[in-house]
């Protein structure tokens, strides 16, 4: 029996390593069965070992883990949902940096809409800009088999989302483009929306625009400290280092950085703050130096309430229920079976002109 075992073992070894030397081909998951006879273990072995349960050696344990991860193994918690569902779970992933904020929210509000049309649920998590997070949430999602993912992608590597592309699973990312070539994606026109907001600010006689932006690792700050630095050139705006503020990622940091460049010498006589909970941030330095009429900001991303503000805030709107919707689409147009060219499509955004953008610069 054992000979048998590992001779099955041996060839579905051969089997995976042929599959893996050829990249560029689709891959569908691997099965129970073959862990089995690569691990050279009863398939009730594997199950034991995969669902946590007891009764299993060290040593099988560590044979079944390492030919589950030689064959990229995943244990579908979905399996005895499938059969009412022709082999989909009728589900899909979104994967958000925080579904608190509003952004983020609207966001998901606009795919879950389109879903519904679908007959289909929508798991929306965070990822807190978070790798491993990222990683442990995809990985929840992943073994609950939803049919596709929509995702607001955390750093560069997206490797574990490449490869379950090539399993068959849709990808579209949202809000950032993706660092690789071959997955959809839908952002907002991030450049251009800053640069629109800079030179706004020149036109009002601006010469000493600070920016606050978030962690330049993030593409789309870095797309909209691109735009920054654009419309200033376009304005003939001397770029001066000591005015720009980046990787702020919380409201109070943006709050102290607009507070120490607002008391420093040679203060600026607007801010351009290239995120929403930065722009939070912004606002609070200014109430609380006494400056809402003197100092003009307009932040990237509305914010609820902002017409409320004194003055109302001026700000480069996106429209993340386009965006969601959107990216939604593309989802559903690729479970319906289209293998066309992967897509990136771009929505631009809009300048709304409040007031906090339109005060003139103090010439004392």
């Amino acid at each position: 029996m054992f000979g048998e075992r590992a001779f099955a073992g041996r060839k579905a070894k051969m089997v995976v390593m042929s599959a893996l030397s050829d990249p560029g081909a689709p891959r569908r998951g691997a099965t129970m069965r073959e862990v089995a006879a690569l691990a050279g273990v009863s398939i009730k072995t594997v199950s034991r070992v995969v669902r946590g349960e007891g009764g299993v050696s060290p040593e099988l344990t560590a044979r079944v883990a390492d030919a589950a991860a030689m064959l990229d193994y995943r244990h579908n918690l979905a399996a005895s949902t499938l059969r009412g569902h022709g082999q989909k779970t009728a589900a899909i992933g979104l994967l958000l940096m925080d579904v608190a904020n509003p952004y983020a929210s609207a966001l998901h509000r606009a795919v879950e809409d389109f879903a519904h049309g679908r007959g289909t649920l929508v798991f929306a998590v965070s990822t807190d800009e978070d790798p491993v997070r990222q990683r442990e949430v995809l990985d929840a999602l992943l073994s609950r088999r939803v049919d596709g993912l929509i995702v607001m992608p955390v750093g560069t590597d997206h490797g574990l989302l490449l490869r379950e592309q090539q399993r068959g699973t849709p990808i579209v990312f949202v809000d950032r483009g993706p660092a690789v070539a071959g997955i959809d994606s839908v952002t907002a026109d991030n450049r251009d929306g800053a640069r629109r907001a800079v030179e706004h600010l020149a036109a009002h006689g601006h010469r000493r625009i600070a920016y606050l932006g978030d962690l330049q690792s993030i593409w789309t700050a870095a797309e909209r400290y691109a735009g920054y630095v654009e419309g200033l050139a376009r304005t003939g705006v001397t770029l001066d280092p000591a005015l720009v503020r980046t990787d702020l990622h919380s409201p109070a940091a943006a709050e102290a950085a607009a507070e120490a460049l607002l008391s420093g010498p040679g203060r600026p006589t607007a801010l351009f703050s290239a995120q929403n909970m930065i722009t939070l941030g912004a606002l609070r330095a200014i109430q609380k130096r006494g400056l809402h009429n003197e100092i003009a900001l307009i932040g990237f991303d509305d914010l609820p309430l902002a017409e409320l503000l004194h003055p109302a805030l001026t700000a480069v709107a996106q429209d993340p229920g386009a965006i969601g919707h959107t990216a939604a689409e593309i989802l559903f147009t690729r479970l319906d079976g289209d293998s066309s060219r992967p897509r990136h499509e771009v929505i631009p955004t809009r300048l709304l002109v409040r007031g906090s953008g339109e005060i003139a610069p103090d010439d004392r």
